[in-house]
């Protein structure tokens, strides 16, 4: 086993190694679909086409606003053409109301009922029969042979057990058994004199009841006097008086009332009325969908008008009350100028609107064209700004669409503050003017709506700028947004001195929009998965140091757990200074250093004594420390972090040289020959934006601070200073958009965070040269201990 493999640095087994030439291909193909003009452009046409074809087209409405209980300022308005007025929706409603209540249920008849009926009472006298002539039989060998008669009473018995399904009571039983064994014993010639009898009154009185119709509902339900029978047999339709026909009810007291008179014997009565409870079936059946087809053709052949104003005739004077009859005909000119316009004039109307929409659009498309390149050049990020801008406008014209709904309930807010917590404040509040304006137009050129929801939408961007906590995005955002809405609705409700019910509407609508800003947090986890951007949620989740890639590292490397920490802050701070984003710094710095959880030994800051670099050569233990951050890259790509975090890790180092060994390596005169700069420099890339370049500044200075003997006000002033110009002369910063202003505030910063964290033991200035050597041994002390 070689060194390289001793201290885990060999090639790794069974592991496919890409070829280069590969790896490039894909990077250049990637480059190439994330930068593409072309898709850019496509992007921003069907955005376009998109809002266009969701544009309702059926409204001409008029370019004057009025509302109902305000004065007409306008001049005299007189009808242009003759046109019909229509009715109100109420009306409408009242008329569909009173159809609903009025139409005639509709019945259709069963032409087998009689036929069923009759079955069901032969059926009946078929189970009874063999019970009854048993029991005559059982009787008539008791009188003439006891042994026989012992058989016959188990064949009456089998025959009771066997026919013990039909449901008629003891005591009725009993008049059908005495009444045949009565006639027998008698030598009467009718055997079932009282069965056949009931079943021939019972077919006279079912055939009455047929005749008049028997119902198959309680007529209290029935909210109707009349209803219609129709004879599918014979396709007729009659209607009938509901006083004419009986329900089920009425069919069994009538017949209850026929069979009394039939009967003297109260027990043979009860036995009739048994019989036909089980064999009587209405013959007029309810049919829903017939009368529900009947009320529908009815609602359907409502008229919409309800009289006509004539060419030339004043519909209102100026100064006149807007009253509802007035509301209802003028809105029933729009709808005539509706019907009558031209082709020609349709498409003149539709075209405006379009242009506007587009000319609303490229107002945006050049906002992030000039001011938001990091958005533009990323054909990702450019189609998630977009796929929001298309959500909320789609939405908006999809919601004009349907009657009775209020603009208000659209949650416009939504996209503004998704972009406002993915990108910054600046984007939110130029999507909110542009959704605004655009939202506005395809209702109707609302200017009430307009402004609520740019002063709406402006105030939630206000309060999620700087995302702290999930209960501030929860309740304080629409809370903004929906106090924002009240006010905006209750100045403009003065101003037009609408209704309290017109003001309670639109509130209850604006209270709706606010609450779906609840479903923003979900929609932002989508848009990460999506397009692996990161949040302030997501960073605030990282920055917990209970996450297990954070608990490991402070397990495995106490001491650089520590150091992150220590880094963080002063990222942290330096940031904030100046005005970036600091909670991407601070969660970046805590992470930066994971690499070292691999080697902990070989790092100073977690080293108690013994240094495993004595044991290497210069060489070996450059790229035993350089190794730190490709191992951070692979562990934090295990887990999952995103490449905003994964950039820290990559670029915190920079191209730098690793001094201390670079040094010693040269002062081997065996190997001073064979030493190569590169070999004892990081591998990079440079730090690309503000924030991984102040962490860059920050690592270093952190680790130079903490190796410093006696650190002193000066000291540390001296250092900060020296650390972040040599930064500067090796180009590590060429890459970063910081200026010398902010490296300017970047110092004083990280010598505010120093000079708390070292105050027990801050010497403030001294100018004797003694104390300045000192302070520049300390200093080149610290250079090599950042170095490792």
């Amino acid at each position: 086993m070689n060194l390289l493999e001793k201290i885990g640095l060999g090639p790794k087994k069974k592991e496919a190694i890409p070829l280069l030439g590969d790896i490039k291909k894909k990077e250049q193909d990637t480059k190439s679909i994330k930068t593409n003009p072309y898709i850019r452009s496509l992007i921003f046409i069907s955005f376009l086409v998109a809002i266009v074809l969701s544009l309702p087209r059926e409204t001409f409405k008029q370019v004057t606003s009025y509302e109902e209980g305000q004065p007409w300022r306008e001049n005299d308005l007189t009808a242009p053409f003759t046109f019909s007025k229509f009715k109100t929706e109420a009306e409408i409603e009242s008329e569909k109301e009173s159809i609903r209540n009025n139409s005639l249920p509709i019945y259709h008849i069963r032409q087998d009922v009689d036929l069923a009926i009759s079955t069901t009472l032969d059926s009946l006298l078929n189970e009874i029969r063999p019970v009854v002539e048993s029991y005559a039989t059982w009787q008539t060998s008791k009188l003439v042979n006891p042994v026989i008669a012992a058989n016959d009473s188990v064949q009456f018995r089998r025959e009771f057990a066997l026919a013990s399904a039909v449901p008629i009571s003891d005591n009725s039983w009993q008049v059908l058994l005495d009444s045949y064994s009565t006639v027998t014993l008698n030598n009467q010639s009718e055997s079932r004199f009282v069965a056949n009898l009931i079943v021939n009154r019972l077919g006279t009185i079912v055939n009455t009841l047929l005749n008049d119709g028997i119902i198959d509902q309680d007529k209290e339900q029935l909210s109707s006097t009349s209803i219609t029978v129709r004879d599918l047999r014979a396709s007729t339709e009659r209607t009938l008086n509901i006083e004419n026909v009986r329900d089920v009810q009425e069919a069994s007291e009538y017949t209850q009332q026929r069979i009394s008179r039939f009967f003297s014997e109260e027990s043979e009565a009860e036995l009739a009325l048994e019989l036909y409870s089980l064999a009587i079936q209405p013959n007029f059946n309810f049919n829903q969908q017939a009368t529900d087809n009947r009320i529908d053709e009815q609602i359907n052949n409502i008229s919409d008008a309800k009289g006509a104003i004539t060419e030339g005739q004043v519909i209102i004077r100026r100064g006149d009350l807007i009253t509802a009859e007035l509301v209802n005909t003028l809105q029933s000119l729009e709808e005539a100028r509706s019907q009558n316009a031209s082709d020609l004039e349709r498409w003149l109307r539709f075209s405006g609107v379009v242009i506007t929409i587009i000319v609303i659009s490229i107002m945006f498309f050049f906002y992030v064209y000039l001011y938001r390149k990091n958005i533009f050049n990323d054909n990702g990020k450019f189609l998630m700004v977009y796929l929001l801008l298309a959500f909320v406008s789609i939405g908006i014209s999809l919601i004009v669409k349907i009657d009775g709904v209020n603009a208000y309930i659209m949650p416009l807010a939504i996209a503004p503050i998704i972009l406002t917590i993915i990108f910054d404040s600046r984007v939110g509040i130029v999507s909110t003017y542009c959704l605004g304006m655009i939202a506005a137009i395809i209702i109707g050129n609302n200017f009430e709506f307009m402004v609520a929801t740019i002063a709406g939408c402006s105030l939630g961007v206000y309060s999620v700028r700087d995302i702290k906590n999930r209960s501030q995005f929860f309740f304080t955002t629409p809370g903004v947004v929906f106090v924002t809405y009240v006010i905006v609705i209750a100045g403009f409700g003065l101003a037009k001195y609408v209704s309290w019910g017109e003001f309670g509407f639109s509130v209850l609508m604006a209270a709706v929009s606010s609450l779906f800003i609840f479903f923003t947090y979900p929609i932002i986890l989508l848009l990460e998965k999506l397009f692996k951007v990161t949040t302030d949620f997501t960073l605030l989740e990282l920055g917990d140091a209970n996450r297990p890639l954070l608990k490991e590292l402070m397990t495995k490397a106490p001491g650089t757990f520590h150091h992150s920490l220590q880094v963080s802050n002063l990222s942290e701070a330096a940031a904030s200074a100046i005005g970036a984003n600091s909670l991407l710094c601070r969660v970046g710095a805590m992470y930066h250093d994971i690499g070292k959880m691999e080697k902990p030994e070989y790092f100073v800051e977690n080293q108690s004594g013994n240094n495993e670099h004595e044991k290497l050569k210069p060489q070996m233990s450059a790229l035993v420390i350089k190794a730190h951050v490709t191992e951070g890259v692979k562990l934090a790509e295990d887990h999952k972090l995103p490449n905003a975090i994964i950039d820290f890790i990559k670029t915190h180092h920079g191209t730098s040289v690793i001094k201390y060994f670079y040094e010693k390596a040269k002062e081997d005169r065996e190997l001073k020959s064979e030493i190569m700069k590169e070999d004892f420099m990081y591998e990079g890339p440079l730090p690309f934006s503000k924030e991984t370049g102040i962490l860059l500044l920050a690592d270093g200075i952190e680790a130079a601070s903490r190796a410093m003997k006696d650190p002193t006000y000066n000291k540390l002033k001296n250092l900060v200073g020296k650390l972040v110009d040599e930064r500067v002369a090796e180009g590590q910063l060429s890459h970063c958009p910081l200026t010398f202003r902010d490296l300017q505030i970047i110092k004083e910063s990280f010598l505010t965070i120093l000079a708390g964290t070292y105050h027990s033991r801050i010497e403030y200035p001294e100018d004797d040269s003694g104390q300045k050597a000192k302070e520049l041994s300390n200093t080149s002390t610290s250079q090599h201990v950042e170095s490792t």
